[in-house]
């Protein structure tokens, strides 16, 4: 039992002996506990001053009342009233009124020994300017059944006045932080360009910037280090959002000037020069570490940044220092360092040696970073936003994560997605999967630590693929497709159970790759006989066996990389890579042959396709039962091993990003916790359904028309000309043919729906509110696209195209946009 602290129940007092607390269970699914969160806390709700009662209390005190109310509007005050004298008798006119002291509970003490039991009670609301009683909370009377023993007080935690509590609504804008553009940024947005987005998202109604992970990736020093989620730290900053004349200060604003026609040139690039700033940010950043480290790592703010940040600080330099010593961030192929030892990390610290001075170089960098990113998040609270960051499911095997805390992570596999409409091959991340079970033993030290930092900054958060914390989609080592994987932790199929469902089990036949004649031919057509000869043997039953150069994804990949010359290499890969994941079974491994997992798509193989009709209806059955009946309680069970924890150590509001195949158990787990749903239109999570429409959205979630892995609203309308026909006539309620391009019109009325939905949050991306004007619209919208989840080599490098400067002064659209969230009562 939690011992409560002095002053927050109401002893000792004198004659007081005991105190009887009579409590309200209070489910974490209630919607009121949203509006606790650090979001409505410390910004969004954070306007309610504290009132006292104007009845005069007796000092001698029986029963403290206490309540909360979350959504009470300007001027309006908790009252109480019952049957009894000291309640006055149900007298609206003269309502005895609460104190609001601590932020959260609204309280009365009063004097109720002489009062007749049972009490018959109700909250209400009274408003403190108008002088009137406003209205009683909804449902029957409350009853206190008796008085308090003597020498005792009775304290009541009645839990949530009974008032409607669905009914503020915001809306928010996403967009990666790298995409902004302002005239003093370097050719990608900085943390110093949140400033003038919060003045935008102000004068137009916004509560909520959304945006994506913003650590540190540097990996390769290359333009594929611009993947947001593939952190070399889960804690570090990534130094391509600092801006350099704020580091350097008017001290040393000469020095920013040399680099001005360079960055005017990076800055009107229509898309972000990934390579060039970053050269060119970190070549300005040693110089100024030379000319102000000791003045910056000899104040106190730094000695503070330092002292509560060290634990990933010191590793995190070091690693740097190594990455950048030996060419690479895997750290496997270090010559020295590569066990991670924190006597050394200590060492490099205290010697005065060149190494010292290059882990310092990288604290410095990470305090500007902090001191940029929070004198944001200050700014945005000042101005009456909100921040939501980005929570990555994975972190970069070559991070500094993973060499500080290897065993925190299953280093030998690879986290990923199935297949879906997206990515049909599915999806590799690469990243390593967590070892939960090691994590779960120091209560989830690293995850306290995760959201600790992130709480610095950011209010809400958003769980990438919480799904993840259901069950990983793992991916062995030697793949390359996510295709290949299978679902970590969840029930295997025995291989008894196959007898049991009338199917002769043979592992040969299910377990490797099914390759005869006629499947050479539809994956290679005339190539087929070259693949025979150069990657096949035959085999005792007719068909074919890849040979042992050539049997896994990685291999045929090893082999291609290292004969780059080879002709029509890219189709030979591919047709190999089909080959290999043409099973029907995985074996688990370390069953000793007793144990599988289907292969994800099945039906779809021409493995499957050769099985007689009798063993296609068997093992179709069995298949629908491994993936959407056995797993689901034991699947519900792992997340509640995690989740609650996670959640209990932040007071941010968490929001799951629950896309893609959703199990039974994910709605009903999230909606327990309270963790807010996504929910988007072209995503409906009930099978056979064509769209989901924004009416429908839970009020516990964020809904939105796109997200960065999809494509805008405009760039959708044109892909699929048949759905967006259905989607014109059965979702806008159009009659006749969809226009071919998403005109203003249609993307206003998209906007409008979102906003008119029951969900707490509707956040839109950037580029889908441009949409809604003619004039400040992309001319293409092809190049408003952020990522393309099916390409793992993507090049994330979107730009804003106009300047937030430039978007400031367009007072008729902000003015419009206004207007619409306003008259859909969001809050603005």
């Amino acid at each position: 039992m939690k011992v409560p602290r002095r002053g927050q129940y109401p002893f000792p007092k004198k004659g007081i002996t005991a105190i009887r607390l009579i409590d309200t269970w209070n489910h974490a699914g209630e919607y009121e506990n949203a509006f606790y969160t650090a979001p409505f806390n410390k910004v969004l709700l954070n306007g309610s001053a504290s009132r006292s009662s104007k009845k005069k209390i007796s000092k001698n005190t029986t029963h403290e009342f206490r309540v909360k109310a979350p959504l009470l509007q300007k001027d309006e005050v908790v009252c109480l009233l019952g049957n009894v004298d000291e309640l006055g008798l149900w007298n609206t006119e003269d309502p005895l009124l609460l104190s609001k002291k601590d932020g959260q509970w609204w309280s009365v003490s009063l004097d109720l020994s002489e009062a007749h039991f049972p009490v018959a009670y109700k909250y209400g609301v009274y408003n403190t300017r108008e002088k009137n009683f406003k209205e009683y909370e909804a449902y029957d009377n409350r009853l206190l059944q008796q008085n308090s023993p003597p020498q005792t007080i009775s304290v009541l935690h009645d839990g949530f006045i009974n008032l409607p509590n669905n009914t503020w609504k915001g809306a928010g804008v996403a967009i990666p932080v790298f995409s902004l553009r302002s005239r003093n940024s370097f050719g990608v947005g900085e943390f110093a360009d949140i400033n003038l987005l919060v003045d935008w998202a102000r004068i137009t109604g916004l509560k909520m910037i959304q945006i994506l992970p913003v650590n540190d990736t540097t990996s390769t020093h290359s333009w594929t280090d611009s993947y947001p989620y593939s952190a070399v730290s889960a804690f570090a900053l990534h130094p391509i959002y600092i801006n350099l004349a704020k580091v350097a200060g008017k001290k040393h604003a000469e020095k920013i000037q040399s680099l001005r026609r360079k960055q005017k040139m990076l800055n009107e690039l229509a898309e972000i020069d990934y390579e060039e700033v970053m050269r060119f940010k970190l070549a300005m950043l040693r110089e100024l570490y030379d000319l102000m480290s000791s003045e910056t790592l000899d104040s106190g703010d730094y000695h503070t940044f330092f002292d509560q940040n060290k634990h990933w600080l010191k590793p995190y330099a070091v690693f740097c220092h190594l990455r950048d010593k030996f060419g690479t961030a895997d750290f496997s192929t270090w010559k020295s360092g590569n066990d991670y030892d924190e006597a050394e990390v200590n060492r490099i610290f205290s010697n005065r040696t060149a190494a010292r001075k290059d882990v310092l170089f990288h604290c410095f960098v990470q305090y500007h970073l902090h001191e940029q990113l929070k004198e944001a998040a200050d700014y945005a609270h000042k101005k009456g936003v909100v921040l939501k960051g980005d929570i990555a499911i994975g972190i970069s095997r070559n991070s500094c994560d993973a060499w500080v805390a290897p065993h925190l992570y299953n280093m030998d596999e690879q986290a990923g997605a199935p297949p879906d409409d997206f990515a049909t091959s599915g999806q590799n991340w690469e990243f390593p999967t967590y070892n939960w079970q090691k994590m779960q033993e120091d209560g989830y030290a690293w995850w306290r630590q995760r959201f600790e930092q992130m709480s610095n900054y950011f209010d809400a958060f958003r769980i990438d693929h919480i799904l993840g914390f259901f069950r990983i989609w793992s991916i062995p080592s030697h793949a390359v497709q996510g295709i290949m994987g299978h679902f970590v932790r969840c029930l295997p199929v025995h291989f008894v159970e196959f007898g049991e469902n009338g199917i002769w089990f043979d592992e040969h036949r299910y377990c490797r790759p099914f390759i005869n004649d006629e499947v050479l031919d539809v994956v290679f057509g005339n190539k087929a006989q070259m693949v025979r000869e150069r990657f096949l043997t035959p085999n005792e039953s007719g068909g074919y066996d890849l040979l042992p150069g050539f049997d896994t994804q990685r291999k045929v990949e090893a082999y291609f990389a290292a004969h780059p010359d080879e002709p029509e290499a890219d189709v030979l890969v591919v047709g190999l890579h089909e080959l290999i994941a043409n099973v029907i079974l995985f074996k688990k491994e370390g069953s000793q042959g007793q144990e599988f997992h289907f292969r994800f798509g099945m039906e779809k193989t021409l493995s499957f396709k050769y099985l007689i009709p009798h063993v296609q209806e068997r093992l179709r059955a069995l298949y629908l039962n491994y993936f959407f009946e056995r797993q689901d309680d034991f699947w519900r069970k792992e997340a509640m091993k995690k989740l609650p924890a996670l959640k209990a150590a932040t007071n941010m509001l968490i929001c799951g990003e629950d896309l893609g195949m959703v199990p039974n158990c994910v709605p009903d787990v999230m909606k327990q916790l309270g963790i807010l749903s996504l929910e988007i239109q072209r995503m409906p999570k009930i099978l056979h359904k064509d769209f989901f429409h924004p009416e429908e959205a839970p009020y516990l979630s964020v809904i939105t028309p796109s997200t960065h892995d999809m494509s805008t609203l405009r760039g959708w309308w044109e892909e699929d000309r048949a759905r967006t026909q259905r989607f014109y006539n059965q979702i806008l309620g159009q009659w006749g043919d969809a226009p071919y391009f998403c005109e203003s019109w249609i993307n206003r009325a998209i906007v409008l729906q979102h906003l008119y939905s029951p969900a707490m949050w509707a956040i839109f991306q950037w580029q889908d509110i441009m949409g809604m004007s003619e004039t400040l619209r992309r001319e293409n919208p092809a190049e408003e696209r952020i990522n393309i989840p099916a390409n793992s080599r993507h090049y994330w490098r979107y730009r804003m195209h106009i300047s937030l400067e430039d978007l400031l002064k367009e007072k008729e659209f902000n003015d419009e946009l206004k207007g619409y969230i306003q008259n859909s009562n969001r809050a603005t």
